[in-house]
């Protein structure tokens, strides 16, 4: 009796089990999902075949029409998860079958009134992270939220003081994943700071203000080595490396730019870089006292940068922490080096000053992780200046090689040893602005323009061209690769493209019921 009692408990549950196990997507390598894939490195590890053509009717899977955003797609588990932004109010967050492109789920939030941003970036900036069995993603007024994967029901929400930039680019920074943390670094002009939550419960772990920092667009990224775990993250002046589990500051090495918007990759036990930037001082005196509202008299007063700015009161925190601090005369103007005062903190002088004839300045260079304090002079393995970093674009490093793409679509080669360069620049087809970082997988970079022009390149030596599509639509957003689908956002739109011998659809046909306005949250 007993052996037949066991028996039957142990066939009950291999089929509850059975059931359980068909509905778990578990997140899997061929899985992208965060920001520019595994440690936001743009490499897909799968070995799928991907599309070499595709256009608007040429090897599509699917596509779907989506709200404005510029945030990309990220994939775990079949499914596709994107933000967007339904009206100017109304923020969503959205599901897909990644072999259907039907909808999964809709979730939407009144985000309120929001303020001004830069035309080429939306207040849907964000890129989810997900593991497969939970989505988070970032919000401006709402803070960072966390959904079930499967549902799009709330799991938890920790709300953070939205962030405000006086020059107006706006947010545009993405949660990364790592085991059990969520991790996510927003350096914006009044609440700079990365944070460090429990993924399951939103529970604060740890966080580090950055108040050191100019406003920055880099992720953090993680380093591995032989004693640890360390995050990695770039912004103005410094490359810092911080304990994993404490949020300590461990290493820093002087970078010496600011206004940092490409983010590091880490390969073979090295962290590589390009920047391109310039001195703040120099763009407010180019801005607020040269504009139509200043008076060109080379001083720099409170109501000539709140008139640039418009209707949005700049903050006092702000000005107490900027102006005043560089007013060292109390005269209600900056001049000379008082700009320098005000604009670069004293504990992190960098950058430009407001004297130097040309304030841009571009560079590569590797680091060598794990390191304690200062780390410039014994663990920068290399720098060089150079003149084809793009300040938005991050690099694609792979097989001993950097690839940098700048805008006019303009690429170089570095060796990854020393940073020499292995062949003259040369122009890819596409001669437009670039804001997407390329992405690899199958042996193919794809490079996105933001005239819509997707650009298609060999792995190589020679980096020989194998494509050309235009999808007629801005493409600002970083494409991402998932188990043999290459899912591209433009403005308003998703698309899925295949290889010929995988795809389900080649008619260009959006997946049915999608409609945004007609969708339930």
């Amino acid at each position: 009796m007993l052996h037949k009692f066991l028996r039957s408990t142990a066939s009950s549950l291999s089929v509850v089990l059975f059931f359980v196990m068909a509905n778990v997507h578990v997140s899997t390598a061929a899985d992208w999902p965060q920001f520019r894939g595994p440690n936001c490195s743009g490499i897909s590890q799968s070995t799928s075949p991907l599309p070499e053509r595709f256009s608007s009717t040429e090897n599509v899977a699917w596509s779907v029409k989506l709200g404005d955003g510029v945030g990309s797609p990220v994939v775990a588990g079949g499914r596709v998860f994107v933000t967007a932004m339904d009206d100017e109010r109304t923020f969503a967050l959205v599901a897909y079958d990644a072999n259907s492109g039907k909808m999964l789920w809709r979730r939407t939030w009144d985000s309120g009134q929001l303020p001004e941003v830069h035309r080429t970036n939306s207040h849907a900036s964000t890129t989810p992270a997900t593991d497969g069995e939970r989505v988070y993603a970032y919000f401006s007024s709402l803070g960072m939220i966390a959904v079930d994967a499967a549902s799009g029901e709330d799991v938890w929400q920790h709300r953070m003081p939205a962030p405000f930039f006086v020059f107006k680019w706006g947010p545009a920074m993405s949660p990364v994943l790592h085991n059990d943390t969520l991790i996510f670094c927003q350096d914006d002009d009044l609440y700079p700071a990365i944070h460090a939550f429990d993924k399951k419960t939103g529970k604060l772990l740890w966080k580090d203000e950055r108040y050191d920092m100019a406003v920055n667009y880099s992720h953090p990224v993680i380093y591995e080595h032989k004693d640890g775990e360390e995050i990695v993250v770039a912004g103005t002046g410094l490359l810092v490396g911080y304990d994993l589990q404490t949020g300590k500051r461990l290493w820093f090495a002087k970078t010496l730019l600011r206004n940092i918007k490409t983010t590091p990759v880490v390969l073979d036990n090295k962290i590589y870089l390009s920047l391109q930037s310039s001195g703040i001082a120099n763009q407010w005196l180019a801005t607020a006292d040269q504009a139509e509202t200043g008076n060109n008299d080379g001083k720099l007063t409170k109501e000539e940068m709140q008139s640039w700015v418009g209707d949005l009161p700049i903050p006092e925190d702000f000005f107490q922490r900027t102006f005043d601090r560089g007013d060292t005369d109390g005269d209600g103007f900056l001049v000379g080096e008082e700009l320098d005062a005000a604009f670069l903190h004293p504990d992190n002088f960098a950058g430009p000053t407001f004297d130097v004839d040309d304030p841009a300045d571009e560079y590569i260079l590797a680091v060598q992780g794990g390191g304690r304090g200062n780390v410039t002079d014994s663990h920068v393995l290399w720098k060089h200046r150079t003149k084809h970093t793009d300040h938005i674009v991050s690099p694609f490093v792979h097989d001993k090689r950097m690839f940098l793409v700048k805008g006019g679509g303009i690429t170089t080669v570095f060796e990854t040893d020393e940073g020499t360069s292995l062949r003259r620049p040369k122009r890819l087809p596409n001669t437009g602005q670039y804001f997407a970082s390329p992405i690899y997988g199958d042996g193919k970079i794809y490079i996105a323009g933001e005239n819509g022009v997707v650009v298609v390149v060999e792995d190589g030596p020679e980096y020989r061209v194998l494509s050309k599509s235009d999808l007629g639509e801005s493409i600002i957003s970083t494409p991402a690769i998932s188990d043999g689908r290459l899912l591209i956002r433009t403005r308003e739109k998703l698309w899925c493209f295949t290889a010929p011998k995988t795809s389900t659809r080649s008619s260009g046909v959006e997946a049915e019921g999608q409609d945004p306005n007609q969708a339930q949250n």
